[in-house]
Order: C-alpha cells, then sequence, then structure tokens
C-alpha cells in the first residue's frame, strides 16, 4: 500500500510566505524539496516515523540507508549527538558548510529511529544556503533531506530538476535557484578513534587534514564497506532473528505484519492494515522493544517483498545473518 498517491505539488519562492509554508507542511509531516548549497534536499520531519518513511517511498530508495540531519545551527545538533574536540574544532571552523559529520547518537536524541537506519550514529550538517537556513529555524527541528530524486537519478540542483522526478510525491519545492556546490556534502565519520573520509564532497580531504591530521579512507573489504549499514550481519538486536515465521516457541516473541488475530505482550504487529509505509516507520522501533523483552528470538512472519517491502526484508535478513 502506498501513502503517495498523486498529489499537486506547490513551488513557492524563499520569501518569508514562502518558507513560512514550507516549514508549516514540514511540522505536519509532509515532504518539502529545498535548496541547500550542495544539491536540493528532500525534507521531512526528522522526528516524524512516518514522514521519514515518506521520504524513503518517495525516493523508491531501494534500502534504509541512514539519512542526514539538517539543522539550523551547532547547538541544535548537540541536542542530538555527542561532540569530542574534533567535531568542534571542525564544525567551529567548517559549519555551516557542505560537510556532513557522523556521531555518536546521545540517549533521548528525538530523531526516528529509521532515520539513522537503526545504528546508535547520525549523520548531522549544518548548511550555508540562506534559504535552508530560514527553512530550518522557522521549523524548529531535525530535517532530514537525502537528495531529491528518485534514488540512482542524478542529484537535482535546479526546482525543475527535482520536479522532473518527484513532482506529484512531494508537497511543495522551495524554489531558491541553482544550487552553488551542485556536489553532495563530505561526510566525515568521527565515531572511532580515526577520523574516516565516507564520501568525498564540497568540503575537500586538504582542509580536513588541516584541521584533524591524517584522515582515513574507507576499507576496501566488502566486509567493511564504505558506509554505514552494508556489513551483511547489521541491524542486529541481542535476540536471534528467525525469518518467515509461522507458529512461535516458548522463548521466542513475534513481529507480524498485516491481519493477525495474534496479539499480547510478545507479539507486535508492523501495521495491522497491511500498510508498508506504516511498516517501515515502526520497524527499528518495534525490534528494539521486543528485543528488550529478554526472548531468545524473534521470529517475523512474511513481508511482502515489494515497495517498502524490499527494504524491510533487506534489514531483516541482515538482522537474521550469523554475527562475525
Amino acid at each position: 500500500m502506498s501513502t503517495h498517491d498523486p498529489i499537486r505539488t506547490e513551488i513557492v519562492d524563499d520569501g518569508p510566505a514562502g518558507i513560512a509554508r514550507a516549514a508549516t507542511l514540514l511540522r505536519e509531516g509532509h515532504l518539502v524539496a529545498f535548496p541547500t548549497e550542495t544539491v536540493y534536499g528532500l525534507g521531512g520531519d526528522a522526528t516524524n516515523d512516518r514522514a521519514v518513511a515518506a521520504i524513503f517511498e518517495a525516493k523508491r530508495r531501494p534500502s534504509f540507508n541512514p539519512l542526514i540531519c539538517h539543522l539550523a545551527d551547532a547547538a541544535q545538533a548537540e541536542e542530538l549527538v555527542v561532540f569530542d574536540d574534533r567535531a568542534q574544532r571542525v564544525a567551529e571552523t567548517l559549519w555551516p558548510g557542505p560537510l556532513t559529520l557522523v556521531l555518536p547518537r546521545r540517549e533521548g536524541a528525538r530523531v526516528s529511529l529509521l532515520a539513522s537506519a537503526g545504528l546508535d550514529s547520525l549523520a548531522i550538517r549544518v548548511p550555508a544556503h540562506p534559504a535552508a537556513r530560514r527553512l530550518l529555524a522557522a521549523v524548529g527541528r531535525p530535517v532530514a533531506a537525502p537528495s531529491a530524486n528518485v534514488s540512482g537519478a542524478v542529484s537535482p540542483t535546479t526546482p525543475q530538476h527535482v520536479l522532473d522526478g518527484l513532482s506529484g510525491r512531494v508537497s511543495l519545492v522551495v524554489a531558491g535557484g541553482r544550487c552553488a556546490v551542485g556536489l553532495e556534502s563530505t561526510v566525515l565519520d568521527l565515531t572511532g578513534e580515526r577520523p574516516v573520509l565516507l564520501r568525498p564532497g564540497g568540503v575537500t580531504i586538504e582542509e580536513l587534514t588541516a584541521l584533524l591530521g591524517p584522515i582515513a579512507l574507507p576499507e576496501k573489504d566488502p566486509e567493511r564497506p564504505a558506509s554505514p549499514g552494508q556489513l551483511a550481519s547489521h541491524y542486529a538486536p541481542r535476540a536471534q532473528v528467525r525469518l518467515n515465521a509461522g507458529a512461535i516457541g516458548p522463548d521466542e516473541v513475534l513481529l507480524t505484519f498485516g491481519p493477525d488475530l495474534r496479539s499480547g505482550p510478545k507479539v507486535m504487529n508492523l501495521s495491522d492494515k497491511g500498510d508498508l509505509a506504516e511498516a517501515a516507520a515502526n520497524l527499528f522501533a518495534m525490534l528494539r522493544a521486543l528485543d528488550k523483552t529478554g526472548a531468545g528470538t524473534i521470529a517475523v512472519a512474511p513481508i511482502p517483498e515489494t515497495g517498502l517491502g524490499a527494504a524491510i526484508n533487506d534489514r531483516l535478513r541482515r538482522a537474521a545473518a550469523p554475527r562475525p
């Protein structure tokens, strides 16, 4: 089931009225495309599970890769992640700007687990584009915003590029002209002892090296991929995960989907209506909740391999994979 039947996409300029309209729609859970200095972003309220799920659906994104949370300033960022001395130095020098930092997520951070793909880190950025800054300040919440295009397509640097791919799938486009950088943000992982460049972009490795010293590049080992969330065994709870389950055993809890009469403290339903967007929004939170019951195994009922179901099943297969 889709939550994105064709809608009329509004286009507004980046003046006060347009920014106010865009902020209202974001706070209501709608998707809004807006300009940054890098590319146009497909924004959704990062604290709203359904809005984040709608981003993946609108982009036809094949898997739940971590999304970048865009923030109005560093103070807002520090409410969500833990800054060390390195992060402080980089943020003070290069923010606002085309740099994303991956940092440890704070306990209780008000960001959807789906936005971070269930990881204990968050990717955050303070963009430099004036319209983006005004919009983020008006929203007052972190905004998850991958590039505003269908997954796999060329990233959009003009409002028309956004409309070419997402017209009818996004509520509003803030038209702010052509993006100045035109290349996605640099992504720097500071969760470990060594800074790791996950993606080159608008900030050069030379600039980062001048601030931090040597920057490691991702290992080219298939077991240690360049970006979060690609390991065969990942997103794994403490309990074992058993897929395509029917009946459940005495030391099992059940994660089910669609109409199912089974209920009780050992059962959680991703969506009793069979809505894959709702299921995506609930996936990580429900896995964690079932894991906290102390059961030895989480049994998972079959989920359709269509639409967002493919992404849900991808994450469940990773959770069920043999542990390292």
